[in-house]
């Protein structure tokens, strides 16, 4: 089959100047830090309420049920609004759904400011966190494959990487910030809505981005993708990866033509198909696995250590955190020198022996216990930077969205599971099983891994998903 995109000429409207290497790297770092900065304010928003707790429970005379309420919002707001913000970017484009989660953003913070006391403020609170729940999920739907379809292969692990950095600041920054402010007098809706600021600043940094060229061949706009990539992407790889989902796209069209059948929009549906659930099962699941005993043991990390003799605080809580942005950063360095696999597939193997030597070894050392914990940390964390970087990758551009948009609400479900469970496996069934229990999760990531995570380093996104569709 002739290939047509290889003559064609983009058709170039602007100026040199537009087109220059300086302008082209100047769009990639505004790209990157618009990103960047949505998912600081993700952890921001998570994190700041952790300071203000005591003062909305004293000023609305909260119980137990109803500041787990506010505080499972924007949970379940991620568990809906990855998947339906996956499908919206998937159907009418990156680049509105972009600023309509970032206005999301903005008109939710901002609402925090005028929750009104008494009986319905419980309401209130749950709802709007809900709402930034919805964002939040949008992020990882929009902006993942927004920034992978831009971005160059040999660059794209390490700017996807630096996502979940982004995160981990984000939600320190908050509980320094939200501690301070607290400490100082400031009113809890004020603490609450300092993150109106930022999501101000984003929404009008995001605002005259291009769409995707990725996106716009999925709908048969070839044309304009090739505009689009001549002016924003210096890369002549990117080149190469465009023209080459759009060869992948066109081709799909032409055997559907041949048997009478006409190309289907992104559905959930798709996902489960026998083209593209290998990519699903894999993202999904080892996204859950990943996250699910992190959750449980980093929310706890006091009442984990001083089950095994061994106090928290600094050495506990914010060790664990500080490994874990450790892991995340020595991920980012190595991914595009050594690979995804290396970086995903070992690691897991190692965390679920930790967990399950620190649960069979009831009289350990309580030293070696902490050791133990910090290493699972530091490791753990390493190969879940992934979970931000495989979902971009081994989707389809015409179910990128989708498919990263429905990992990421599943792992929501394995966050929530580790959470909300930790607490009564402690109580009913032991410290020691539980932990057993963990291991077994990270086990079932570690075979799923095994079996399935392709390596993807310096290859185009369109050879990944060609692959890995079949």
């Amino acid at each position: 089959m002739t290939n047509p995109t290889k003559t064609t000429t983009p058709v170039d409207n602007s100026s040199s100047k537009e087109t220059s290497s300086t302008f082209k790297r100047r769009f990639m770092m505004r790209l990157v830090a618009v990103f960047i900065g949505g998912m600081f304010l993700d952890g921001y928003i998570l994190g700041i309420i952790g300071p203000v707790t005591g003062s909305m429970r004293s000023d609305l005379q909260l119980d137990a049920l109803s500041l787990g309420m506010i505080a499972a919002g924007p949970l379940a707001g991620i568990f809906i609004g990855s998947p339906l913000a996956g499908w919206a970017t998937d159907k009418f484009g990156r680049k509105p759904m972009f600023l309509v989660d970032m206005g999301l953003f903005l008109v939710a913070s901002g609402a925090q400011f005028f929750v009104i006391s008494g009986d319905g403020a419980v309401i209130q609170l749950a709802l709007i966190r809900f709402m930034m729940g919805v964002a939040i999920g949008g992020e990882y739907s929009i902006g993942g494959p927004l920034l992978s379809e831009f971005s160059p292969p040999k660059l794209r692990g390490r700017l996807l990487g630096l996502t979940l950095i982004a995160w981990y600041v984000g939600f320190m920054m908050a509980f320094i910030i939200g501690t301070l402010l607290h400490d100082a007098g400031t009113p809890w809706r004020l603490v609450l809505g300092t993150s109106t600021i930022l999501a101000f600043v984003l929404f009008l940094a995001r605002m005259g981005l291009p769409e995707s060229p990725s996106w716009l061949i999925t709908k048969g706009r070839h044309k304009e993708a090739l505009e689009i990539a001549h002016r924003y992407i210096e890369s002549p790889q990117m080149h190469d990866s465009i023209t080459g989902e759009m060869d992948l796209r066109m081709l799909q069209e032409a055997q559907a033509a041949e048997s009478g059948t006409k190309i289907k929009n992104a559905s959930f549906g798709m996902l489960f198909s026998r083209q593209y659930w290998r990519a699903t099962i894999f993202t999904a699941g080892f996204w859950f696995c990943a996250v699910t005993p992190y959750f449980a043991i980093a929310t706890f990390a006091d009442e984990v250590l001083n089950q095994f003799g061994f106090g928290g605080g600094w050495a506990g809580g914010v060790g664990l955190s500080a490994l874990a942005v450790a892991g995340v950063v020595t991920s980012v360095l190595l991914i595009d020198k050594l690979g995804r696999r290396i970086l995903t597939v070992p690691g897991q193997w190692l965390c679920a022996g930790i967990l399950l030597v620190i649960g069979l070894w009831g009289n350990a050392p309580a030293i070696l216990v902490l050791v133990l914990f910090l290493a699972f940390s530091y490791f753990n964390a390493g190969y879940t930077t992934m979970t931000q970087v495989y979902p971009a990758e081994v989707f389809p551009g015409h179910l990128r969205g989708v498919g990263m948009g429905f990992a990421a609400s599943f792992s929501r479900i394995g966050a929530a599971l580790g959470t909300f469970a930790l607490p009564w496996a402690i109580a009913n069934i032991g410290m020691g099983a539980t932990m057993v229990v963990a291991a077994a999760v990270a086990l079932l990531g570690a075979v799923l891994s095994q079996w399935l995570a392709p390596e993807t380093k310096g290859r185009t996104l369109a050879e990944i998903s060609a692959d890995f569709s079949h």
